[in-house]
């Protein structure tokens, strides 16, 4: 392993750590519960974070998702597309997902794993290599990895944040 990997896999760590934390021993109930109408809930941002973490990593290192090859698309049973993250949700969408917390945590953790493997690999000199041009700058890998984890910790915290709110109601 590089500084680098070892690096961007403790970023990773945290997020995980995060995540067990905001839906430990909450039901099903709790984890679908908004602190305020039309607000994000529990179930939602961790789904929301894995879904992204798991498209843009997977998109990064030219694999499949976690999501459609290890089956956990059907085991969600949601309302929408495969394709699905999250992104541009309606409330009524962030209300729709609903799942248990070991239903969240197992799909994580899974995700984790395979961000695990790759990064294990990563190089310092990859992360110049442009991976999207669409933007501009481009973006590179290591910018792309910064950004994901970034989202990743802000709604892990935005879950813990509500998850202190729904405990104290």
């Amino acid at each position: 392993m590089s500084a680098v990997s070892d690096l961007v896999i403790d970023g990773f760590d945290r997020v995980q750590r995060a995540v067990h934390a905001a839906v430990r021993g909450l039901d099903e109930d709790r984890l679908a519960e908004a602190p305020a109408g039309g607000a994000n809930t529990i179930a939602w941002l961790v789904w929301h974070l894995t879904r992204v973490q798991d498209d843009h990593l997977a998109d990064l290192e030219d694999a499949p998702q976690v999501w459609t090859e290890k089956g956990w698309y059907e085991r969600f049973g949601l309302p929408f597309g495969e394709g699905a993250t999250g992104y541009g949700h309606s409330a009524k969408e962030v209300a729709s997902v609903r799942a248990p917390a070991n239903l969240l945590t197992g799909y994580h953790d899974a995700v984790h794993d395979q961000t695990v493997a790759w990064l294990s690999g990563l190089k310092e000199s990859q992360l110049d290599r442009i991976v999207d041009e669409a933007w501009d700058p481009p973006v590179s890998l290591g910018v792309r990895l910064v950004s994901v984890l970034s989202d990743d910790l802000q709604h892990a915290g935005q879950a813990a944040y509500v998850r202190g709110i729904v405990l104290k109601r």
